[in-house]
């Protein structure tokens, strides 16, 4: 039986193959420019590439590859062979530094906003040493960053790790002015629980809408659900549990720490959530995550949804971005500790997230927006699109005290009674938990709720680290020209909680009251789609934030915003054309063959004799062919809306025109059709239903 602790990252070109087979020198200096950020010497790099070839080859490795992030969202990998020839016609196996450091894809068929003319194909990809390599199948892959001929960003890593380099900076100016000296740098840690659903394989074949746009275009609501609330934390069905231990032990061989599996809210839903680790890291490892979620459901006669919504009326799936600050030196820096109020350094750094959700509240609000996630946020099972914070009541209590200049009495640490002597008193939390916020404080960190199942974390960490950088530097600036710095910080914390106080909301934010007293009272945004938040992307404001901390130029980011709504444009498109497609070809002629068999019955009645009761036949005759022709003339308004939309040449405009024109079309086709769905008999119907969809994997 294979041991766990003998298998995890036996896969990963990690810190201990490294000691092992790199010279001292050169793993030092490797170390150095991991940790230190220091440049890599070529020569170094050759030592570490040959090391690295023959550990990869050692494991079967044929291939090697530069492992990127486009700005498609999803992974990319050219693999080039490790082959050589020599002159006597035979091959050797080589790998050098400059091969490790650096590679050329083709990038004139990645997005790119207009960064580069689509005749420009040159790109670069660069290594990120701080994200180890690793083998997938017989590839060696490389984690890299890319960019093009002219040095802007075409992927999602490069502004993720300047957003790091943004705020280990402002972090340590603050540290310094509390006589830290120890600490050489601060990273974010993150740990991103992944949400999916699991259908059967033979099924989800059956299912055109499935397999174009990732999600039922099409589908009346089962007559269970997930009112009885039975499957979270369910017990986990055979089928499921096999590929869940299959997943794991892909996950632990590279290293990923996958920590917690179970059942989710929906029927077929499930989560899993791996161990906090380096921002960067996490980030790469998520997007391993649902790759290898995917192939190994695949094995297990499965599919597995990433998409956010994809069946209606039941929970979607998001994934909770665990954020929180860590040092060098180990130490957590949204860590409370026993009282929180004499916590100086942590009211600070909290404060300072407060102010940068409030100021960047649409910045956080777009890193999530796409077409799929605008399906799930507000859907009464998902953070509202309002954003806001959530800090319980201790912890708002502090602010409150320090606010008004009144003193805090901490209450003294209570104990849950659970009424029998037989179970231990439970020492109680501070603060419950709040799952209907979308960025709530959990403990040591902040959870940001709000980001989507298929999207990569990047998007939303690179914004809340330069939100934070920003609060930290403005936090720096005046303290460091202090005169009395105990008290420059004191009114520096009070001033910041009178000021952004608004963006902490403690109750329900699913409730419709919520929504009425943020925007109406305290002024928040509520950028219900996609056309809404994006455009906040380009404004000055923030514009002029991602600049100055080096984040984004600002080419990159209307390059971004030129992507993010023509990826909601097609993916609309999409959706609007298979729904097209899926009623014209198979809905309406199923619906016409029922017809058709129910007027041949009511004919062959009335044949036998006329006093033959046929109202049943007759009704559902007229139901059904009222339906019809509902159906029909909802398609040709959609395609109608489609081809109207498609005229529009401003991208903005055009993801206007989707959401106002094309998308409400769509609804109303699905209800005549859903509503068709009930009526039509099972063996008529050309698709799987939501019944069997959802509670077909046992």
């Amino acid at each position: 039986m294979k041991k766990l602790p003998d298998y995890f990252g036996s896969l990963v070109f990690g810190p201990t193959v490294m000691k092992q087979r790199l010279p001292a020198e050169t793993y030092n200096s490797l170390m150095r420019t991991i940790k230190e950020g220091k440049d890599l010497d070529i020569e170094v790099a050759n030592v570490v590439a040959n090391a690295m070839k023959d550990w990869a080859i050692e494991h079967g490795a044929t291939h090697y590859t530069h492992w990127f992030q486009p700005l498609t969202g999803i992974t990319a990998e050219k693999h080039d062979s490790f082959i050589s020839p020599t002159p006597d016609g035979k091959v050797i196996m080589e790998f050098s530094g400059k091969q490790l450091v650096r590679g050329e894809p083709d990038a004139s068929s990645f997005p790119s906003g207009g960064l580069r003319a689509t005749f420009e194909a040159r790109g670069y990809t660069a290594w990120d040493p701080t994200s180890y390599a690793f083998i997938k199948g017989k590839t060696l892959c490389i984690p890299t960053a890319f960019c093009s001929y002219g040095g802007h960003a075409l992927d999602k890593k490069t502004p993720l790790l300047r957003s790091m380099e943004a705020l280990n900076k402002q972090a340590l100016r603050i540290l310094r002015l509390f006589g830290n000296t120890d600490v050489s740098y601060v990273y974010p840690t993150v740990g991103p629980e992944q949400e999916y659903f699991l259908v059967d394989r033979a099924l989800y074949e059956r299912r055109p809408d499935l397999i174009f746009t990732g999600r039922t275009l099409f589908g009346a609501r089962p007559p269970k659900g997930q009112e009885l609330e039975d499957h979270y934390f369910g017990s986990i069905k055979p089928r499921v549990a096999a590929f869940m231990e299959d997943l794991n032990e892909e996950l632990w061989k590279l290293g990923v720490l996958a920590k917690t599996e179970h059942n989710e809210v929906a029927p077929s839903q499930h989560e899993l959530a791996p161990i906090h680790t380096t921002l960067n890291v996490a980030t790469d490892h998520n997007q391993l995550v649902m790759e290898i979620m995917q192939q190994v459901a695949l094995r297990h006669g499965l599919v597995c949804l990433l998409h956010e919504k994809p069946f209606a009326g039941v929970n979607g799936s998001g994934k909770h971005n665990n954020w929180s600050l860590e040092t060098n030196t180990g130490v957590n820096l949204l860590s409370p500790g026993e009282t929180p109020y004499e916590n100086a350094q942590f009211l600070l750094f909290l404060v300072a997230v407060i102010k940068a959700v409030d100021d960047y509240q649409d910045l956080l609000r777009l890193s999530v927006a796409t077409a799929s996630n605008d399906l799930r946020l507000g859907a009464n099972e998902a953070p509202p699109a309002i954003v806001s914070v959530y800090l319980g009541s201790e912890l708002t209590a502090i602010l409150e005290s320090i606010e008004s200049g009144k003193p805090y009495n901490a209450a003294a640490k209570e104990k849950i009674l659970l009424g029998t002597s037989i179970l231990p008193q439970l020492p109680k939390d501070t603060t419950d938990r709040n799952r209907t916020s979308p960025f709530a404080f959990t403990g040591n960190k902040f959870e940001f709720r709000m980001v989507g199942s298929s999207s990569s974390i990047a998007d939303a960490n690179t914004m809340l680290n330069t939100a934070v950088a920003e609060s930290l530097r403005q936090f720096a600036d005046v303290l460091e020209g202090a005169s009395d710095f105990k008290a420059t910080l004191n009114d520096l914390i009070k001033t910041t909680i009178s000021k952004h106080k608004r963006i902490i909301f403690n109750g329900n934010g699913y409730d419709e009251a919520w929504v009425k007293e943020a925007v109406e009272k305290r002024g928040l945004l509520n950028l219900k789609t996609t056309p809404d938040a994006v455009p906040h992307l380009i404004s000055k404001k923030n514009i002029d934030l991602m600049t100055s901390h080096n984040v984004y130029s600002a080419e990159e980011l209307h390059a971004r915003y030129e992507i993010l709504l023509s990826n909601y444009c097609k993916v609309t498109n999409i959706e609007a054309l298979t729904m097209l497609d899926m009623t014209r070809k198979q809905i309406l002629p199923a619906i016409a063959a029922y017809v058709s068999d129910i007027a041949n019955t009511a004919a062959a009645k009335k044949a036998v004799s006329e006093s033959i009761d046929i109202s049943y036949e007759k009704g559902l005759l007229e139901r059904l062919s009222t339906l019809m022709s509902i159906i029909s003339s909802r398609a040709d308004a959609l395609e109608d809306a489609v081809i109207k939309v498609h005229s529009i040449k401003d991208v903005a405009e055009e993801a206007c025109g989707y959401r106002d024109l094309v998308i409400p079309k769509m609804n109303e086709l699905r209800a005549a059709v859903d509503e068709a769905e009930l009526i039509v008999a099972a063996k008529y119907w050309p698709f799987p239903t939501y019944g069997d969809l959802l509670f077909s994997v046992r």
